[in-house]
């Protein structure tokens, strides 16, 4: 497979010039034109009108820079994944949110050792918008999301709703951390709480703010399961007065996703929602 062209084209989109994509393609620009020339000639259109400042895409060349991307990605995950070792069944590439990772996408890892021995399994952990793109380019198998988007082919199903609560060190109710959970989040409780819709603290990662509110104080909102433990152990204390806000996980896959080891990952991440339903809290 010739990628180089679509790689090509990729970094004149990045650049802005032919010029300035064979300086860091370390090639000559004659080298650029040719390749666009060729590229031009397969889809039969024109990909870029050439001037003073540069390059600029026509309507095709905008409409061809989704299917380059996805190209180069297909193929340099192809290199990374295949061939696959001997006796394995199937790739099985799976994905998760940042805040997701634990338990739920390391639980999930861990079953498919027992459920899924014979496949082969990647996982990648990102944001939603970067899960979203390589689901609906095939890159990914499924990822844990909180917030799916919906579109033709893809399935969605709410695993689990989880809560978040404000919880406040024992030590210290001030300052207030903003923890940021998303879009979702943000609407709550900005309308719950206009008056701390602006704080010093402003953190979109949770486990960094917890770590940030134990060691100085303050009060923030956080997953109940996460912050069980340090309730349990009296560093924590929940304001049992202020609203708590939805915070639902949900499993995104293409519904073309049939195959026997498939099907047997996705039991395998029911089975461990359920675990965590049940598990003592």
């Amino acid at each position: 497979m010739d990628t180089e062209l679509a790689r090509t084209f990729l970094e004149i989109v990045r650049s802005g010039s032919f010029m300035a994509a064979a300086e860091r393609l370390h090639v000559t620009q004659t080298t650029v034109t040719a390749r666009i020339h060729n590229l031009e000639g397969q889809l039969g259109c024109r990909l870029f009108v050439r001037n003073r400042s540069g390059a600029r895409l026509t309507a095709n060349g905008e409409q061809f820079a989704t299917h380059a991307s996805q190209l180069v990605r297909s193929w340099d995950t192809a290199r990374r994944t295949l061939p696959l070792p001997e006796g394995a069944s199937r790739l099985l590439t799976l994905g998760g949110e940042v805040s997701l990772w634990n338990p739920w996408l390391l639980d999930w890892l861990s079953l498919l050792r027992e459920t899924c021995p014979d496949a082969v399994v990647r996982a990648e952990v990102g944001e939603r918008s970067t899960l979203h793109e390589k689901l609906e380019q095939g890159v990914l198998d499924a990822a844990l999301v909180h917030q799916p988007d919906y579109w033709p082919g893809m399935r969605v199903e709410q695993l689990m709703e989880e809560k978040l609560i404000l919880v406040r060190s024992a030590a210290e109710e001030e300052p207030y951390v903003y923890v940021d959970w998303g879009a979702d989040f943000r609407r709550q409780h900005d309308s719950a709480w206009p008056e701390r819709a602006r704080t010093t603290v402003n953190i979109d990662l949770g486990p960094l703010a917890l770590r940030y509110l134990l060691r100085h104080g303050g009060s923030g909102y956080f997953r109940t399961r996460v912050v069980q433990p340090y309730l349990e152990s009296g560093a924590l204390r929940r304001v049992e007065t202020a609203p708590e806000f939805s915070y639902p996980i949900y499993l995104v896959c293409a519904r073309t996703q049939n195959s026997a080891v498939a099907e047997a990952a996705l039991a395998a991440l029911r089975a461990s929602v359920v675990e965590q339903k049940n598990a003592p809290k």
